[in-house]
């Protein structure tokens, strides 16, 4: 089977049990960088030394085939250069081809910098959504971030230090700089920070220069008062769309604040 496996995303002592187990059983493991892969083992004093097969973004679609082949007679542990493999990091093609061969994979969980992030940004937490990194050209980011301007579940980013100051203000920009967030740094690492305060205050502070490793966590659009009649027009419109009457007016009333009751009710009015 195909095994992906949490690593420390900062801190040596979140990693658990199961994947020092896994490390010290190991026969192949394949690595975003085989270097890191070394350096844990040896830090957790594992003296299990497996083959190393690197797998990362230059090479996973010419590896990936090659790759389930072993999987089916050798357990595989795939593990990232921090965190879960697949989220932001490589292994989604390995697991997609793995998938469509019939070959298991299963998953050994663990620490999550999106999750940890989540958990300390004192923002909403029932539900978010997961950007990854911002694009490196400003248009592309722009017009990432237009899009996600009515988005009402918290969001999550990861930015290199180098580009958060015009993240952060591309942010602004398209979120309005009163939107709250929250900058989270060096994750369980020794000199954690997390930073609060409205995308405006964030981007002078960022100003000064920012180290290590970020996650941005940013407060979802506010429910946008629109009329009843607007908002009825919004649900018909799903509907149309092939959306369920239900699962529309759910959708319509997250928006913008109404009775999702009320306008399933009054859809129902109208084809009377």
């Amino acid at each position: 089977m195909i095994i992906l496996a949490a690593t420390p995303i900062g801190n040596l002592g979140d990693a658990s049990a199961r994947l020092v187990r896994a490390l010290e059983e190991a026969t192949v493991i394949a690595a975003e960088d085989t270097r890191t892969t070394q350096r844990l083992l040896q830090a957790l004093g594992v003296a299990n030394r497996p083959r190393l097969i690197a797998l990362h973004d230059h090479n996973e679609k010419q590896r990936a085939a090659e790759l389930v082949e072993l999987a089916r007679d050798d357990d595989l542990l795939v593990l990232s250069d921090a965190g879960m493999p697949t989220v932001s990091d490589p292994g989604y093609g390995l697991v997609a081809a793995a998938v469509a061969a019939g070959v298991v994979v299963t998953a050994l969980p663990g620490p999550s910098a999106v999750v940890t992030a989540l958990a300390v940004a004192g923002l909403p937490t029932d539900r978010f959504t997961f950007e990854g990194f911002l694009p490196r050209k400003p248009g592309e980011r722009a017009s990432m971030l237009r899009a996600l301007s009515a988005e009402p579940r918290t969001m999550v980013f990861f930015e290199a230090p180098s580009r958060l100051e015009s993240g952060l203000a591309a942010m602004a920009q398209a979120f309005g700089g009163d939107r709250h967030a929250a900058v989270c740094r060096e994750l369980t690492k020794l000199h954690e920070e997390v930073r609060r305060g409205p995308l405006d205050e964030l981007v002078a502070w960022a100003a000064g220069g920012v180290r290590g490793e970020i996650v941005v966590v940013v407060a979802g659009a506010p429910a946008r008062a629109v009329s009843a009649d607007d908002a009825l027009a919004q649900v018909q419109a799903l509907v149309a769309s092939g959306i369920r009457l239900k699962e529309a007016a759910a959708e319509v009333a997250q928006q913008t604040g109404l009775s999702a009751r009320d306008l399933y009710q009054a859809v129902l009015a109208t084809r009377r």
